[in-house]
Formats: structure tokens, sequence, C-alpha cells
């Protein structure tokens, strides 16, 4: 008999996400101007690390391997989305408005139950997800007690209107 693979430390977290972006200043103009993070370290027009909070980063960009590219193609493999949690629902909101304000469209915008989440793209093709969690004794559950997580339809209007 097998004993099972110890799991992870549940203190664990996912730190930051470096994306290699084609034109740094358009990748800025959506992570700081329209997304609001801020730029913590600047190495010239080759990469920007961008945080949220005073934190050294939660987001880098960089030119490096990419300056001038494309995304890549659909079919392959790579980052799906990178996914940005905001503390509140109101703050989620405050996102939404942002990105109708700068006419960024969404890809999709989903309730699933343990959270509230918009889906875009941004500049360089890269998938982002924008949410909030609820608080986890409102999470849906099964009689077992397992998350029963779904995908409904968010309503926009209504996440427009919070905060």
């Amino acid at each position: 008999m097998t004993t099972p693979p110890k799991t992870i430390d549940p203190g664990t977290r996912i730190g930051h996400v470096h994306l290699k972006v084609a034109d740094l200043e358009r990748a800025l103009a959506f992570y700081r101007d329209v997304l609001g993070f801020e730029v913590t370290q600047r190495y010239g027009n080759e990469a920007v690390f961008l945080s949220a909070g005073g934190y050294h980063h939660h987001i880098a960009l960089n030119t490096w391997e990419s300056r001038g590219g494309s995304p890549p193609p659909r079919g392959t493999t790579g980052l799906y989305h990178v996914a940005i949690v905001y503390p509140t629902r109101a703050a989620l909101a405050d996102a939404l408005r942002r990105l109708g304000a700068a006419g960024i469209p969404l890809e999709g915008a989903s309730d699933h139950g343990v959270s509230e989440a918009l889906y875009l793209r941004d500049p360089d093709g890269n998938g982002v997800e924008l949410y909030w969690d609820r608080p986890a004794d409102q999470w849906p559950r099964r009689a077992d007690g397992a998350l029963a997580m779904t995908t409904a339809r968010l309503d926009l209007a209504n996440l427009a209107a919070a905060g």
C-alpha cells in the first residue's frame, strides 16, 4: 500500500507573475493607468515592476525576449490567464468602471458562487481575470460539505453599482 504524497504547506501562496510584452509603454498604460498598479522599479525600456500597496512587485513586465513580438497563437500551450484578487466587491466594481472608461472589452463575466469574476485580455493578448472572493462561509457547498462552484452569468449592472 502506497502512502499518499504529503500536501503542500497551507501557508504557501503564488507570489508574482512576470509577463513578456511587446511594448512596455502599452503594457504600462493597461496595468498602471487602467488597473491602477504602482511602479516600484523600472529598468529603462526593458522591464517594469508593479505593485498594489507597496509590495516589491505583484506583476513584472519585460521586453527581454519579446519586444515587438506577437501573442502566441490560440491552440498553443502557455499561460491561460493571470488572476488578480480584489479585496472587496466594491474594489472589483471600481475595476469594472475603469475598464469601461478605458474602452477595454470583457470576454466574459461569471458568478462562480465562491467569487465574482471579470475576464479580459491585456494589450499583449494575455488572459486576465479580475475577481473578488466571497467570504468562505458563503461559498456554496454540497450536502457532503464539498465545494459546489458554479458558472452563472454575472450581473454587471449590479456589480458596477457596488461601492
